[in-house]
């Protein structure tokens, strides 16, 4: 990414699984305003400390905040995990600003991992992960847990999605082994067969 890390890629693919929800958007919202492309994936694996009957409850709380007039005028109530991160990385962004509209236009957020970043390099944040961040014993849960608790229904549909996805990455990997064993024995067994010969061919090999 831009800052801190020295790693200006084009586009940078997070791996939202187990980071905490306030570290991990605070870090995006900055590499957002430096320039920095941003796509979340995972998000319904992100963590938020305090127990899940207490985040519903406090995500009651928010529900009940609402125009009394006319309750479509806002503030609109994401229930989708990948919604409610990109709601929070807006809240830590001058998004009403040029600068900021364009920030946030940099960010795009995805519940699994769909096609084609699911062929592509992912990342983590190392100070926004849960084993790093969060105290032993502490509680926390999934905001995909939490989401559907309140009223998103597409919980089991992602899980068995991510499931069939990862069936495929495992057979796409044990193939990719067996290609790569099978390179390394005709490399051999061609080394073999031209014996001397290599010397000659040594100064032109690439």
């Amino acid at each position: 990414m831009v800052s801190g890390s020295g790693v200006c890629a084009k586009r940078v693919v997070v791996d939202a699984r187990h980071h905490m929800l306030g570290r991990l958007a605070s870090i995006v919202a900055k590499e957002l305003l430096n320039g920095q492309k941003v796509v979340l994936v995972r998000c319904e694996e992100i963590c938020i400390s305090g127990g899940l009957v207490r985040q519903k409850m406090k995500y009651m709380r928010f529900l009940r905040k609402r125009m009394n007039t006319k309750p479509s005028h806002g503030p609109i109530h994401f229930r989708a995990p990948a919604k409610i991160f990109w709601r929070t990385v807006r809240g830590m962004i001058p998004h009403k600003t040029k600068r900021g509209e364009a920030a946030l236009a940099r960010l795009k957020v995805y519940e699994g991992i769909p096609p084609p970043y699911d062929k592509m390099k992912r990342m983590v944040v190392p100070d926004a992960l849960k084993v790093l961040r969060l105290q032993k014993g502490h509680k926390y849960c999934l905001l995909g847990k939490l989401s559907s608790e309140v009223g998103w229904n597409y919980y089991d549909t992602i899980r068995e999605l991510e499931k069939k996805r990862k069936e495929r990455a495992h057979l796409a990997y044990e193939r990719k082994k067996q290609l790569t064993k099978l390179r390394v024995k005709a490399e051999k067994t061609a080394d073999e067969k031209l014996g001397s010969q290599l010397e000659i061919l040594a100064p032109v090999k690439y």
